[in-house]
């Protein structure tokens, strides 16, 4: 879907393209108050639109909708820009075409979260720019949530309640060859092929022993027990469990 030429209705393998020297003109009627320069600017920048919902085309939202956000925050952008800066259009708009879309990803997503989460996540948010912004440095969660005077869980809980959910195929690495995805990156240390073969192994090779000796070894190493406590148990010399102990791995070991 994210290929198509026609999103809402507008074909965008036609869409204009501007020039530096034709933005800057444009802005200057926009300033005076020309709602057609106005338009012709939003058009013209559609493109840029464009290439920020690339960014979000695995989160299986309808494109229409992302493209029609976009475009909002495209329209705030041109509202808000100021040529004085001496900042191109593009590096202005394209954090505030993200932004409107990730709001609207956040309030309409099927995750649903409450509204008091939200609004600390918000608050902690503006908390965070205010403190980049006061001691040029990114603060610490411990900081944030003492500038809130929350608990350092709450503030950590509601961010992540308003993280972005992120595709397991979702490319973080392309050198021009075969992409590298998020599932990529994901290893599961516990439950792999190797440890999974190896338990049927054992398993096999227990039932292979008689019904003493896997009561042996099921107390020595499955629940933890020492010699003489499993001695005691089933009533035979520490020596003799340790015999047996033996008996049963070596008897194990010609069938793992």
């Amino acid at each position: 879907m994210i290929n198509k030429v026609e999103i809402c209705g507008i074909n965008t393998s036609k869409l204009p393209v501007l020039s530096k020297e034709e933005k800057e003109k444009l802005f200057l009627k926009i300033k005076a108050g020309d709602s057609k320069a106005r338009e012709t600017f939003v058009q013209g920048n559609l493109r840029l639109v464009l290439s920020v919902i690339q960014r979000f085309n695995n989160r299986g939202e309808n494109i229409d909708d992302l493209f029609q956000v976009g475009c909002i925050g495209l329209i705030k952008a041109v509202d808000n820009f100021d040529l004085t800066q001496g900042v191109q259009f593009s590096t202005y708009a394209v954090p505030m075409i993200i932004g409107e879309i990730r709001r609207y990803l956040r309030d309409y997503n099927t995750i649903r979260v409450s509204r008091s989460l939200k609004d600390i996540a918000y608050k902690a948010l503006y908390v965070k720019e205010k403190l980049i912004n006061t001691n040029s440095k990114e603060p610490t969660v411990t900081e944030i949530a003492k500038e809130l005077d929350l608990p350092k869980e709450d503030v950590v809980f509601a961010l992540d309640a308003i993280a972005d959910p992120v595709s397991l195929f979702e490319p973080v690495y392309h050198d021009g060859g075969e992409a590298i995805y998020v599932m990529d990156q994901v290893k599961d240390g516990k439950n792999t092929d190797d440890n999974w073969l190896e338990n049927i192994a054992i398993a096999e090779a227990l039932n292979h022993l008689n019904e003493r000796e896997k009561h042996i070894l099921d107390l020595r190493y499955f629940q933890g027990r020492t010699q003489m406590e499993v001695a005691d148990e089933i009533g035979i010399s520490q020596a003799q469990v340790s015999r047996l102990e033996k008996s049963a791995l070596k008897h194990m070991r010609k069938y793992v």
